[in-house]
C-alpha cells in the first residue's frame, strides 16, 4: 500500500498571534457553543438540488486528513470497500462516499442499492459532534443521530470517535501542550 506524502505543518495559532489575542482567542474558542438551528427550509431546497460532489468532497479530504493521523486506518479496516453514505436533513444533502486502499473517496451510489450504513442528522447536530459539545450517545438516544444499516459499522463508526484524544487535538491545534 503506497504511503501518503507528508503534507506540510500549518502554522501554528501561537505562530501567528500574538500573546494577549492568542489568549483572548483561545478563551473565546474554548467556551464556544454551537446555538441550536435548523437550516431554513428555502435554503435547504436550494442546497438539495445543487450537485453533491463538491460537499462530498470536502468530507472526504477532512476524512483523509484525520485518516492515520487522529483516525486509525487499522481500526477502520471494516469499512474498506463499504458504501457509507451521510445525510445532512436540515441542508437536503446526501454524501456517498467509501473507505479505499487510497483513503476515504466519493462513491456513486449503485442503482436501487442500499449503503451499507446511513448516518443521518442536522447541520447543527454534526457540528456539535465534530466539535465535540455532544457525544454520539446523546445524540443517538435522543434521536438527533441516525444510523440505519449495518449496526456494527454503526457502532464500529461511534466507538472510533469516541476514542480519539479531541482535547490533546485542540490544544495542539492552539499551539499549548496537554
Amino acid at each position: 500500500m503506497p504511503a501518503f506524502p507528508a503534507l506540510p505543518r500549518p502554522p501554528l495559532l501561537t505562530e501567528l498571534l500574538p500573546g494577549n489575542l492568542r489568549q483572548r482567542i483561545g478563551v473565546r474558542l474554548e467556551n464556544l457553543r454551537i446555538p441550536d438551528f435548523t437550516l431554513p427550509a428555502p435554503l435547504a431546497r436550494l442546497v438539495s438540488r445543487l450537485p453533491q460532489q463538491p460537499p462530498t468532497h470536502v468530507l472526504t479530504l477532512a476524512l483523509n486528513l484525520a485518516l492515520d493521523r487522529i483516525l486509525p486506518r487499522d481500526t477502520l479496516a471494516p469499512l474498506t470497500g463499504r458504501q457509507l453514505q451521510m445525510r445532512v436533513l436540515d441542508a437536503g444533502l446526501t454524501l456517498d462516499f467509501t473507505l479505499g486502499e487510497r483513503g476515504f473517496r466519493r462513491a456513486a451510489p449503485a442503482a436501487g442499492a442500499r449503503p451499507d450504513l446511513i448516518i443521518s442528522a442536522t447541520t447543527r447536530d454534526f457540528m456539535a459532534l465534530a466539535l465535540r459539545e455532544e457525544d454520539p450517545d446523546t445524540l443517538f438516544f435522543s434521536r438527533r443521530l441516525r444510523m440505519e444499516g449495518d449496526t456494527e459499522l454503526g457502532l464500529l463508526v461511534k466507538n472510533t470517535l469516541d476514542a480519539v484524544d479531541w482535547d490533546a487535538l485542540k490544544a495542539r491545534l492552539l499551539g499549548r501542550r496537554s
